[in-house]
């Protein structure tokens, strides 16, 4: 199968980095130590100018969507289209969850959040729409008594990271990495919390010991040094490059695209469902998105990849592309 519908960049993590967690093999008889914690917080630390106690690893991203209950919201706002997964924790936990559904080109601009909401959630490039918010406009959501939780899951594929808040030491924001996608780490679950130690501490306060393995300590550490970031954004860079040609190759088809910064795309079709169901039969997979609160059966997702004219080639094919 031809996976359009996964992000993860590669197959596999990077040699040198597969080559560091081997190394660390032999030392899974013992509980993770102090001084791997400590080494893993400073180099997360390190790589956004950020003090060591405004660091919490996690297990993934979406260990801190689960984690948010812990902040005690009485309504949280979505940013939608968005990631599902805080929708899913939030309302497991018995947290008031409303979402304020952008419409196309889905900015934020003018997105009418509830004044009573104490957290809001966004993406930042939003995932499924790929969109790119100023990072005035992400600021513009704070208020008194609110906390602002920002997905950065993607914002490493970014060149130069414009609209990060990552090395921004703002009391009331939170914003949540990834490691998973840029390094092919989808079976380790690797990412961090950035915030006000106060928020951290609410956040992970219910964690059993030893949240975070020795594995996973490891590759937090590697990914997040200077090495390793000048590569990420290197790749960031050839993203961005080939992303422009594929979106340049869906539009000379006449299939409309949403402008975006992701590693990802999303596009609409006349009919997503049966698009999905052609590019199945020639094996290809694509994300569907009518799973995604505020978009309908005509959008579908896909990754950048260089195979792209493949995709193209297919969904003109299906003859419901329009």
């Amino acid at each position: 199968m031809l996976d359009f519908a996964v992000n993860v960049r590669d197959t596999q993590p990077p040699g040198w980095l597969t080559d560091r967690l081997a190394a660390r093999l032999p030392d899974l008889g013992r509980y993770p130590g102090a001084h791997d914690v400590l080494a893993a917080r400073r180099a997360v630390a390190q790589r956004h100018g950020r003090d060591v106690d405004e660091v919490a690893l996690l297990a993934g991203a979406a260990e801190g969507f689960a984690l948010l209950a812990h902040l005690r919201p009485t309504l949280a706002a979505l940013i939608a289209p968005s990631f599902t997964e805080p929708d899913a924790a939030l309302r497991s936990a018995g947290v008031a969850v409303q979402h304020v559904v952008l419409d196309p080109p889905f900015g934020l601009a003018g997105a009418r959040v509830p004044d009573e909401a104490d957290l809001v959630v966004v993406g930042n490039p939003t995932n499924p729409t790929g969109v790119l918010h100023p990072r005035d406009q992400i600021i513009s959501l704070r208020r008194p008594g609110r906390v602002v939780v920002v997905d950065e899951a993607f914002a490493d594929a970014v060149p130069g990271e414009p609209a990060s808040l990552a090395a921004e030491s703002l009391p009331d924001v939170l914003v949540l990495r990834s490691l998973t996608k840029t390094w092919s780490l989808a079976g380790l679950r690797v990412g961090y919390a950035l915030g006000a130690p106060e928020v951290l501490a609410r956040l992970t306060a219910t964690r059993p010991h030893w949240p975070i393995g020795t594995l996973q300590l490891t590759a937090i550490e590697a990914c997040c040094a200077p090495e390793a970031v000048a590569e990420a954004e290197a790749g960031a860079r050839r993203l961005t490059a080939l992303r422009a040609e594929m979106v340049a190759g869906l539009r000379s088809a006449g299939i409309e695209v949403v402008d975006g910064d992701a590693p990802f795309v999303l596009f609409t079709v006349g009919d997503a469902a049966l698009v999905r169901k052609h590019l199945h039969a020639k094996g290809i997979a694509v994300r569907r998105c009518d799973t995604f609160v505020g978009l309908d059966g005509h959008y579908l997702r896909a990754a950048v990849r260089p195979e792209w004219p493949a995709l193209v080639e297919a969904i003109v094919d299906s003859g419901a592309a329009r």
